[in-house]
């Protein structure tokens, strides 16, 4: 059984940062995803195991993920944050080979969420 312990969400204003973490195995692929209560999880950026990485058009040019193997951990640098940023963010692992799966149903295990408010 993978466990995955995200940590780093939290309240900026606008055009502020922060970074979220997950710890996962590092032969792991992994996704973050967001959900705002009523709307469908949606797909943020995807990290390979070897480190090649996909993001949402929504994600691009202001979000970076990477990950450090050395300690198990996937990282999401949120930069130039906006209120429509707001959601639950959630981290999403499982073994893919090459792939960078985009959609929820294809990642086996989630961490537990955590809440990121942006407001103006």
């Amino acid at each position: 059984q993978v466990q995955l312990v995200e940590s780093g969400g939290g309240s900026v204003q606008a055009g502020g940062s922060l970074r979220l973490s997950c710890r996962t195995p590092s032969t792991y692929s992994m996704g973050w995803f967001r959900q705002v209560t009523g709307k469908e999880r949606e797909f943020v950026a995807a990290i390979r195991w070897n480190g090649g990485t996909w993001y949402a058009d929504s994600a691009k040019g202001r979000f970076i993920i990477s990950r450090d193997n050395r300690d198990n951990t996937v990282y999401l640098q949120m930069y130039n944050l906006k209120p429509e940023d707001t959601a639950v963010y959630y981290c999403a692992a499982d073994q893919f080979g090459d792939l960078i799966p985009t959609t929820p149903a294809e990642y086996k295990y989630w961490g537990q969420g955590t809440q990121v408010t942006v407001s103006l």
